[in-house]
């Protein structure tokens, strides 16, 4: 038990006859226990047993593992060939593109045979959008020493080899280059400074999380791709 004494002094004009204000209140003693009410947890279940079923919703399948691993597997190239598919599948670009993502944004793997909505969740929990940035052509040289000293990041369509970053497709005496990403990497997220050099020129709004869940609906059965995207 604790005593709060808190005395208020009158001003100086009333020095000659000071008087003292005494409050005293006593406090209960916390502890880790806190027990949950009845009531409170009744008002609590339906919410949780809704958000439970939502999330346990099988949305696709895998014949395999998924992991992040470097320098690049199945789960890192899927992750960014989804984004990149989603993103231009409906789009004719007239300028080189690549997706570049960062290997510590995917938090999860994903086992073999159903997966719910959940496991995207953990997958990618943050709530990082897509964004499009321009860069230089020159650019490219920075995103494949970028790779070679980490060790290998999510790419798509490209591949770094001998240091050197090439596309799919690159369009002759091109100059600049799009560079599809999330927008934690676009203010240079992850020591992603070379991103700083360019401009965004389309801020999607759209998580990257609900991109993913979108592909692998359309996917059924996700598609395992163990291409090597980065050769030293």
């Amino acid at each position: 038990m604790f005593k709060l004494y808190i005395i208020v002094c009158v001003g100086a004009s009333l020095l000659a006859c000071s008087s003292h204000l005494v409050i005293e209140t006593s406090s209960a003693p916390i502890t880790p226990q806190i027990e949950s009410s009845a009531d409170t947890e009744e008002i609590i279940k339906p919410f949780r047993d809704s958000m439970s079923a939502i999330m346990s919703e099988v949305i696709a399948k895998a014949d395999t593992n998924f992991v992040a691993q470097r320098p690049s597997s199945n789960l890192m190239n899927w992750v960014a060939d989804a984004i990149f598919i989603q993103q231009t599948q409906t789009v004719r670009l007239s300028t080189p593109a690549i997706c570049l993502l960062n290997t510590g944004g995917i938090r999860s793997s994903l086992g073999k045979g159903e997966l719910t909505l959940g496991d995207f969740y953990k997958l990618m929990p943050f709530d990082n959008t897509i964004v499009w940035i321009e860069l230089p052509i020159e650019a490219l040289d920075d995103i494949a020493s970028y790779i070679a000293k980490t060790g290998g990041e999510p790419v798509s369509n490209c591949r770094v080899e001998k240091g050197k970053l090439k596309l799919n497709s690159m369009r002759e005496g091109a100059k600049t280059c799009i560079v599809i990403t999330s927008d934690y990497l676009a203010n240079a997220g992850d020591k992603m400074d070379f991103l700083k050099k360019g401009k965004i020129i389309n801020q999607t709004g759209k998580l990257m999380r609900d991109v993913l869940i979108d592909h692998a609906k359309q996917e059924g059965v996700l598609d395992s791709n163990n291409e090597v995207r980065f050769v030293k």
